[in-house]
């Protein structure tokens, strides 16, 4: 048996732990494994692309009945839809907008976009506590409002990129320097334009703005820029993500922010920059309460924020329960306590926890990607029903700020 003493010494002669060191190892086999994991899954050419939908489906989205699906398959000239082995006629949604496109040349309430003086609609979607559902919420929202024939640019702003890589960029491999949102709000002369930095993705009519850990740039670079005394830039750090958004306007009718779950300067940027905030919310009590020093710190920020100009005018701001459970009554007491304070602040709809859309995500799929022949079908409709109800009740916001009915 060793002695106290021999124990002793033999740890002296142990080699310290260096930390940086021991993260910089594990983050570069993580990395090269998680590349060779991506090329086993999806070949270095491959792209994500959206399924075909069915008549049923695509009657839904037009808000007609599904034989007059048919009728306009042989109206537009541009439409060949395809059939199933069953013999069922899909479309894709290049498709489908063609038939919103043909629809409203004759009634143009067919046609959800923007008219003239209606302002870009601009959602913020935050929490600073991780799980609360944020990334979720954003993706199934701007696909929800591209399938409804809405112009939708969808900005991720979280260094971590779970936005982007739901919507085919891995944050790693194909996004570059100067290819986030960064690229446009920096404060040297390398800043680049907005318009260049955007993307499409294989879901007609969203583009994305990626993400990457160069985001983290902005915050240090912004108390260095605050320090400088020689500086004469009227362009102050909350106005970067607003000007830069400025500039897309004319091409989209909503633009929803993935926010970082942090209340830094890119948090506070995305916040002065948007016309409504959703502030996604857990029902348990640890989030609830990590909520309220959030909401506390927010306060106090943008009243700093407003103090020097910065623009705090919204058009809504409303909270969303996501992650609920229907049967379990502790969840059920917190979210009629925050009703009971907080009244039609908080979305009449609940994202539901749902296996459909967990199940849709292990493959970097929303529900709107999966089909239903993908897994249960109650599960599936269940899933699709509670994400619907949400998105609409958003979607009537946008329009209600547009004094649409």
């Amino acid at each position: 048996m060793p002695t106290k003493v021999a124990i002793v010494e033999k740890a002296k002669r142990a080699s310290p732990v260096s930390i940086d060191e021991t993260i910089a190892q594990d983050s570069t086999m993580l990395g090269s494994q998680l590349q060779v994991l991506f090329e086993r899954l999806f070949s270095p050419n491959a792209r994500k692309s959206l399924r075909r939908f069915s008549s049923t489906e695509a009657a839904k989205l037009l808000g007609v009945t599904d034989s007059y699906v048919r009728h306009l398959a042989a109206q537009v000239e541009s439409i060949s839809p395809e059939k199933t082995a069953a013999g069922r006629r899909v479309f894709s949604l290049e498709e489908i907008h063609a038939m919103r496109q043909h629809l409203g040349r004759t009634k143009p309430s067919y046609l959800p976009m923007r008219r003239p003086g209606d302002h870009l609609q601009v959602i913020a979607v935050t929490n600073f506590k991780g799980g609360s559902g944020k990334t979720t919420t954003s993706v199934h929202l701007a696909q929800f409002l591209a399938l409804r024939g809405y112009r939708v640019l969808a900005v991720d702003l979280d260094p971590q990129a779970s936005m982007s890589a739901m919507l085919g960029y891995q944050p790693e491999f194909d996004v570059g320097e100067n290819e986030t949102l960064y690229g446009a709000i920096k404060y040297d002369e390398t800043r680049r334009d907005v318009s260049d930095i955007v993307r499409q993705t294989y879901f007609p009519g969203l583009d994305l703005i990626p993400g990457n850990l160069e985001l983290h740039e902005f915050e240090h670079d912004t108390p260095k820029a605050l320090a400088d005394t020689n500086r004469d830039d009227k362009d102050m750090f909350f106005m970067r993500v607003g000007n830069a958004l400025h500039s897309l306007e004319q091409n989209y009718d909503v633009v929803i922010i993935d926010c970082p779950p942090t209340l830094g300067f890119l948090t506070l940027s995305a916040l002065c920059a948007a016309t409504s905030v959703l502030i996604t919310v857990h029902p348990q009590m640890l989030d609830v309460a990590s909520m309220n020093q959030f909401l506390t710190m927010t306060s106090d920020l943008l009243a700093v924020v407003k103090q020097a100009g910065g623009n705090l005018d919204y058009d809504w701001m409303r909270y969303l329960i996501t992650r609920y459970e229907p049967n379990d009554g502790p969840q059920a007491q917190i979210v009629a306590f925050l009703r009971s304070l907080f009244g039609e602040r908080v979305l009449t709809a609940m994202m539901v926890k749902s296996t459909a859309v967990s199940d849709a995500g292990l493959s970097k799929q929303t529900i709107y990607e999966a089909g239903r022949e993908t897994m249960h079908r109650q599960t599936y409709d269940r899933g699709v029903e509670s994400v619907d109800s949400v998105n609409a009740e958003v979607e009537q916001l946008i329009r209600s700020a547009w004094s649409r009915t």
